[in-house]
């Protein structure tokens, strides 16, 4: 997106962060952390996700908006990814809530709809807005 590669609050860096945290979230499940031990770094990248994902309907209807499409088809997707956003964060609160963040309930997480909902819906708009503009 033309002027948000530099703009951290702007979507692009918004689904990076996102991305970079659900990777992360994908080999700390795997390391095994049982129950009441956490790992290095996890509130770290979950904190990144529900940075990126507070504003970042707003920030995708400002590309949108900029993007020279047409704003009533992507509307209803933008509502509806605005529910997807409030879902996902929901799980990463609870996660967040624990006192100690355990590999298998960021499998579950990383599991989780709402979660694997939420990536879609990014790389959807994204791939959508890259091809109106190729």
């Amino acid at each position: 997106m033309q002027g948000e590669a530099s703009d951290p609050h702007g979507l692009t860096a918004r689904i990076a962060d996102v991305e970079e945290a659900y990777e992360f979230m994908l080999a700390y499940a795997a390391q095994g952390h049982m129950r009441g031990t956490e790992g290095e770094h996890i509130r770290r990248f979950l904190n990144q996700a529900d940075d990126a994902l507070d504003g970042l309907v707003a920030a995708a209807r400002a590309t949108v908006g900029r993007a020279g499409v047409d704003e009533a088809v992507y509307r209803p997707f933008l509502d509806a990814l605005e529910q997807d956003v409030a879902r996902a964060r929901a799980g990463i609160a609870l996660a967040l809530a624990q006192r100690a963040i355990a590999s298998q309930l960021v499998d579950n997480l990383n599991a989780s709809i709402h979660l694997r909902t939420l990536l879609t819906d990014l790389f959807l708009l994204d791939e959508a807005l890259a091809s109106h503009r190729a």
